[in-house]
This record gives structure tokens, sequence and C-alpha cells, in this order.
């Protein structure tokens, strides 16, 4: 129990640099909805409990598939520092215990299990309200997303069948690249179970909104915490498409300025292999910008009815059967998609949409035969 009228000052076991909560967590993962939303939420109870507050309610069970990996494990410990999860499962081929080890000693509320192995995956998802999966090997120098495929979409289709099989219901955040192929997979293994809920599967491009909006901010020297640049299509080169123009606040970009970030923010992944130079891929901002789409479908479970994110997902907002857009995130998954991003468009992003959409459809079909050339065990 909170003794102090700020009840997330001492959350975190770090100390706030004031009496409220503002200060570093409106930069961090969080957002600036999240923390206003929080700090409005414990505001009310500090006025009604006066110095005495309880604890923010810690009940949700998230489950990372891939936990010991590069994106895996940065990325459990962000979803640890939620005071959302009263539960963090982590799952891995191998390695897995000392990751769930290392972070079970954050004295954050969750509670942090490990599981190891085909043997262990069931009793991992049992339970589970929210499914992440980071799993799969990483981009090298030279590599397109597409020469992850075979491997990656065979992982993924393993560990849906495995999510249909013992948590139907929770929400799946799908980053295993290429994330194109792999959300139309893990949508067709989930219809031949049976289980399919378009409303509950998301493919996480969360990165391809914190890039451009990081971009947009240097570019312009804004205050980052206000950007938000709309990011629609896919999750792959050309099939990522930053809305400029619909830049909020409103900003004045030269056609050669839009081409420029434009380009950049679709191949910000290709920069970052190719600085690590054979280490590794996008690994730290993926885990930062996945971090956050997990916080806004806790808060969109949690009840918050403001949570608004893009993510690649099953839509009708295009003649394409799945395509990233803003979307209303509520109890129940997607509530809304929004249309309104791709009206009004500029001539060149109404160019840019229709030369990505061949692209995006190719990708799409490439899952969806994937999948359906290897059947799934009843």
């Amino acid at each position: 129990m909170f003794t102090t009228q700020n009840p997330l000052k001492s959350f975190s076991g770090l100390k706030a640099a004031s009496g409220s909560f503002a200060c570093e967590s409106e930069s961090s993962f969080f957002g600036k909805e999240t923390a206003a939303a929080i700090r409005a939420s414990y505001a009310l109870k500090a006025h009604k409990e006066a110095v005495v507050v309880q604890q923010p309610q810690a009940s949700y069970k998230v489950a990372v598939l891939g936990a010991a990996g590069g994106i895996g494990q940065p990325l459990a410990l962000l979803i640890k520092m939620s005071p959302l999860v009263s539960s963090l499962h982590l799952y891995d081929i191998a390695n897995v215990k000392g990751v769930a080890a290392d972070l079970s000693h954050c004295n954050t509320p969750s509670q942090v299990l490990d599981f190891t192995g085909a043997d262990e995956l069931a009793k991992c998802l049992k339970g589970v309200d929210v499914v992440v999966i980071p799993a799969g090997v990483p981009r090298k120098p030279g590599m397109t997303r597409d020469d992850l495929f075979n491997i990656n979409a065979g992982i993924v289709k393993n560990l849906i069948e495995a999510v249909a099989d013992n948590c139907p219901d929770a929400f799946i955040h799908i980053i295993s690249n290429p994330v194109n192929s792999t959300v139309p997979i893990a949508a067709e293994v989930m219809k031949q179970k049976g289980v399919y809920n378009p409303k509950k599967l998301f493919g996480v491009s969360t990165l391809d909104v914190v890039r451009a909006n990081t971009f947009v901010a240097q570019k312009k020297n804004l205050k980052l915490i206000d950007v938000d640049v709309p990011v629609v299509g896919g999750h792959a080169g050309i099939t990522i498409l930053p809305l400029l123009s619909k830049t909020k606040p409103s900003v004045s970009l030269s056609d050669e300025e839009v081409a420029e970030l434009t380009v950049r923010i679709q191949n910000a992944g290709t920069e970052v292999v190719e600085a690590k130079a054979g280490a590794g891929s996008a690994t730290l901002s993926m885990a930062y910008a996945a971090a956050r789409f997990v916080e806004s479908s806790l808060r969109a479970l949690d009840g918050d009815s403001d949570v608004y994110e893009c993510s690649y997902v099953d839509s009708n907002l295009t003649e394409l059967p799945f395509f990233a857009s803003r979307i209303k995130i509520g109890k129940e998954g997607v509530e809304a998609l929004i249309p309104s991003d791709l009206q009004g468009l500029t001539e060149y992003e109404q160019k840019a949409l229709e030369a990505l959409k061949p692209e995006l459809k190719a990708s799409i079909e490439k899952g969806i035969a994937f999948a359906n050339k290897q059947p799934v065990a009843a």
C-alpha cells in the first residue's frame, strides 16, 4: 500500500523527479495518453482516499513467446515495469530460465514464470490475456524480410496453433517478421482451429509510428511527446506509408522533405541492421514499440475508452484483407478502424498507397498459401 499522495511515485523503485506522475513517464513507452490516464485515475483515487492510496491493480497475465531473444529480453523487462501486469510468462526453446530469474528480482508487482520447450508451451499459455510473439530469427545484412519467411513462418504457425488450443480469447500481438505474411498465417491457423476472432489479432507495426514521430520531431525541432504521425499499409519497405500530411501538430514539409522522411522511415530497419554489422537487427527500439502496444492493450482491457494505435489488422478499409491503420482498441479488441486518415491524402501519398498494394497483396497471399499448404493438427 502506498503512503504517499502519488501512488506511482515509488512504483518502479526509482525516485520520481517531482511529486506528480509526469516527468520521465510521459516520455517512456507509456506514452502521453497512458501517462495522463494513469495520472487522472490515481489522482481521483487520491482525492477519495486522502493520503493512503491503494497500489495500482495488477491483474493481467502476459506471455512473451521468444523471451530469450534479442527483442524478447528487453521487451520482457519493459512489460515487467507495467503496473497492470500480475503475471509475466516467459517462453523460449532455450536460455529462458536465466532471463526469468534475472527479471524476477525487479521490485514490480508481476510474478515471473519461465517455460522451456514445446512440452511447456501449453502451460505457459493457460489463462493468458495478452500473447506477444517476437520469436524467430533476426535479419542480417543483405537479408530482406522475405528471406526470413520460411523459418519464421513455421515458427509462428506452430506457436499460434498452441495459442488457439490454450488461450484463443487472448489478444495476440505478432512481431515476428515478415509481419505482412505472419499475421495472415496466424489468421488462417485460427480459422482452421475454428477460433478466429479478427478483433484480437494484431500485427505490431508500432515501431513505424515511433520512428516516424522521432524523425519528424528531429527534422522540425518539435517536442517529441506532442508528435503523432499515422503510418498505414504494411510493415516492410514500400508497404510502410507514413501519412506526413496528417501529422499532429500540423507541420510544413517541402516535397523533398516528405520524400526524404518517407524513405528513411521505410528503410529504418535496414539502417539498424547495417549499423550493427551482422550483430542483429532493431531489437531495442522494437522492444520499446512493442511494450507501448502491450501497454495500450492492457489499458483497453482495463476499461480505458480512449486507446488508439496504428496496427496491421484484418481490415475493410481497402480491397486488401489486412492493412495497417489507426484503430481504436477496447476490452474486446479492435473496436473501430479509423478511415479518416485515408481521406484527403496528398498526391504523393495517394500514389504511394496505390504503389504499395500489389506488394502487400502478394505478401498476404504468400502467408495464406503457406498456412493452407500445411494444415494444422486437429
